[in-house]
């Protein structure tokens, strides 16, 4: 059962990871204020993050509690790893999941005009600094699961 929820747990991490990644790469080299590109781009980004990055969430979510009953004591490794997936769906579920069709329905709202509006603008910054609060915690959690560091009290 361990193999298989470390199989889980890789295929999970190279979903979210790839798909995070995909939204950066996107952004990062198609940014516009075109109302029309960005209701593309918004679009791409809605459906990447429900085809790879909850997925893997989940599978990596999936494959944590298959490993908790695993031990018979928890690897304080393994106890950050739980906090670091906490607060990484925690910031998935509350922000990132509802602001993605709010983006994509405020780039859409401002084709007409053909920029985008200073609302979708604004909306834009606040999942720019959500994803950014994600990196310390997905660096922590991948060398946690990667090196398992032998970690004294907490």
């Amino acid at each position: 059962m361990k193999k298989f929820a470390t199989f889980i747990q890789e295929i999970g991490t190279i979903m979210y990871v790839g798909g995070i990644l995909s939204h950066i790469v996107i952004g990062a080299s198609m940014a516009s204020s075109d109302a029309t590109l960005m209701f593309h781009i918004y679009s791409y980004k809605e459906i990447s993050a429900y085809i790879l990055i909850l997925p893997g969430l989940g599978l990596k979510i999936l494959s944590d509690i298959i490993l908790y009953t695993q031990f018979s004591t928890l690897p304080n490794w393994f106890k950050i790893k739980i906090a670091t997936m906490i607060f990484l769906t925690a910031n998935a579920f509350i922000f990132l999941v509802p602001m993605m069709p709010e983006l994509v329905e405020l780039a859409k709202n401002s084709i007409p005009t053909g920029t985008v509006s200073p609302a979708f603008i604004d909306t834009e910054g606040t999942e720019m600094l959500v994803g950014i609060s994600n990196v310390i915690p997905l660096l922590l959690e991948i060398i946690m699961w990667s090196f398992k560091p032998k970690i004294g009290k907490l």
